[in-house]
């Protein structure tokens, strides 16, 4: 931040400058600083802007083209940069004919000067683009036409091309026969206007270099003291799509500026949908918001009426109301809307409250699932683990004793001589034909009747104690066909 500086005038300058009538003028501001400050230009206290189309505002320095006896004066270059600001003054001095000048904008009184020729040309067009104007009687109107040149040029006022002269009698004023016109050099202005101030008006610029025009209409709109006229066709029947956008308009010529109104007539029965109608004829109209009225140059007054996003209930008749003190018209027209060609779609009512969030609903029987689905993997594994501890207390031998088969197989019973202490052993399908088989082979002594495969339900033991000390043990194997 050492670096940062308020700006500073970087070289010297010369603080009066002059210049001869229709050159061009440079006036420097040499200027520095960090941040590199905004420059901003003054002439008799009046910010120079893009509007003084004569004056360019450079980086360091303000152009004026063409310069006029009117530039002479004081100009200021203001440099700020937020740390600080500095000033430089020039007095400007327009040198004329015979080394005459100009300065302080004194150009009025000054002896015609001699130098470059300037042809006249308007200064201010901006405020000249309107050149058909509309005023009701009793109004006023200002008629502009500033203009510059060398030699400073003079300005004369027509009336439908005749000169027209001010209210003391000179030429090119107002006044002899359309009182209420005066001129101020280069404005004209009428007031309480009348009927006959109607016409078109010409403002004349001329010098020795050449001349220019320019051509006013002035209407004045007479006060007939009655109600509104409703003119040309609107508003007119239109239709529009069902979600669409359409819109009236209505047209009201008046004296005075009128009240524009739009009404909707309410359909028999739908009464009570609205809290206040008016009645108009025989019917009964709602009134409907209305937005800006705007004024025409022809004297008319014209109002829009927006409809969106038109649904079925937006059609009907509407009126467009004109109105002022002395009375109103209306007119109507009616509004068609299309029928919406989209399918309806009703959602399915849900069972489910809708005050119960979705991951709750889906939660529940998912917690509910879970619980049970684990009760009986629980219950499974244990009644497995029940029938395998069972398996050593049977009293047959490791190598004849048959595999234990799970609850879902098929348990046959052996023939009475191979069962030991009457006690059963649970056999799988694939054991029980081999036994079979092996009886077979044996001359098949032994064989037992047709028997049919058990399934294994459950197995527990019972331990006895006698009398005299000795303990006897057996299980009871239970099956189910």
């Amino acid at each position: 931040y050492s670096n940062v500086s308020p700006p500073r005038v970087s070289e010297r300058v010369a603080h009066r400058q002059s210049i001869r009538l229709g050159r061009t003028m440079k006036l420097p501001c040499p200027v520095e600083g960090d941040p590199p400050p905004l420059i901003m230009w003054t002439k008799d206290g009046r910010n120079i802007h893009s509007g003084w189309t004569r004056f360019r505002v450079l980086q360091q320095a303000l152009r004026i083209k063409e310069v006029e006896t009117d530039d002479a004066g004081t100009y200021v270059c203001k440099a700020t940069n937020g740390f600080g600001s500095v000033n430089i003054n020039y007095t400007l001095i327009v040198i004329g004919k015979g080394g005459a000048g100009a300065a302080n904008g004194g150009s009025e009184n000054t002896p015609e000067l001699a130098g470059k020729l300037v042809r006249p040309r308007f200064t201010q067009p901006a405020k000249m683009r309107k050149r058909v104007i509309a005023r009701p009687e009793g109004s006023s109107v200002r008629l502009k036409c500033t203009a510059s040149g060398n030699p400073q040029p003079d300005i004369v006022w027509l009336k439908d091309s005749r000169p027209l002269v001010d209210e003391d009698g000179g030429a090119a004023g107002g006044g002899g026969g359309d009182g209420g016109a005066k001129k101020k050099k280069w404005t004209l202005s009428l007031k309480n206007l009348t009927p006959e101030h109607s016409g078109k008006y010409t403002c004349h610029v001329s010098n020795r270099a050449g001349e220019i025009n320019a051509t006013y209409k002035v209407e004045v709109i007479q006060r007939t003291n009655c109600k509104p006229i409703l003119t040309g066709t609107h508003p007119v029947n239109t239709t529009v799509d069902y979600g669409g956008t359409t819109s009236f308009q209505c047209k009201v010529r008046s004296d005075v500026k009128p009240v524009i109104q739009w009404l909707k007539r309410v359909e028999p029965g739908d009464e009570n949908k609205f809290n206040s109608t008016i009645e108009v004829g025989d019917h009964r109209f709602v009134v409907l918001p209305t937005g800006e009225v705007w004024s025409r140059p022809d004297g008319s007054y014209l109002n829009k009426l927006l409809i969106t996003r038109a649904k079925e209930e937006d059609a009907g008749m509407y009126i467009c109301l004109g109105a002022n003190t002395m009375g109103y018209s209306f007119r109507s027209a009616y509004l068609t809307v299309l029928p919406d060609l989209k399918p309806h779609i009703n959602p399915v009512p849900t069972a489910t409250s809708p005050s119960l969030p979705w991951p709750v609903i889906i939660g529940i029987p998912a917690g509910v699932a879970f619980i049970l689905g684990t009760a009986l993997l629980w219950f499974c594994q244990s009644k497995r683990t029940c029938s395998s501890s069972s398996s050593p207390s049977s009293p047959l031998p490791p190598a004849q004793r048959l595999p234990v088969a799970g609850h879902d197989r098929a348990c046959p019973t052996l023939p009475a001589p191979q069962q030991a202490n009457g006690d059963k052993e649970c056999l799988s399908y694939e054991d029980y034909i081999a036994h079979q088989q092996l009886l077979l082979a044996q001359g098949g002594a032994g064989l037992a009747p047709k028997v049919y495969p058990k399934i294994y339900t459950d197995i527990h033991t019972h331990t006895h104690s006698h009398v005299d000390g000795k303990v006897h043990q057996h299980q009871h194997i239970h099956y189910q066909c």
